[in-house]
């Protein structure tokens, strides 16, 4: 399921909606989303949402440093951290929300 110009996920306190246009998900889908879904290198479920694991490079964490800054801008539902380890041995997503953002990230960000 794409995200088009009305995208949301329902919980009983609010709607969690994508201000991207049809368009510009699909870009970021084939594009950074992309990238980023090839380098997971472990994901699992937390009580709001997931944690990812990713490589600890520095090429990473800048392709995982874009991507916060735009899904803070489409996405303010989210609550998105980061964390790296010195060694670069590893670097960790952790996107979690309210009541919904499990099925809206599987959903919409093929995550």
């Amino acid at each position: 399921m794409l995200c088009d110009n009305d995208c949301m996920a329902k919980n009983s306190k609010t709607e969690l909606k994508c201000k991207m246009t049809t368009e510009e998900l699909q870009i970021r889908l084939e594009t950074v989303i992309a990238n980023l879904k090839k380098k997971v290198q472990k994901k699992t479920e937390m009580e709001n949402g997931y944690s990812f694991q990713f490589p600890g490079d520095n090429a990473t964490i800048t392709e995982l440093e874009d991507f916060i800054k735009t899904e803070k801008e489409c996405c303010d539902f989210l609550k998105i951290d980061y964390a790296v380890r010195g060694d670069q041995s590893m670097s960790m997503l952790y996107i979690e929300g309210p009541d919904g953002v499990k099925e809206f990230i599987s959903a919409e960000l093929g995550m």
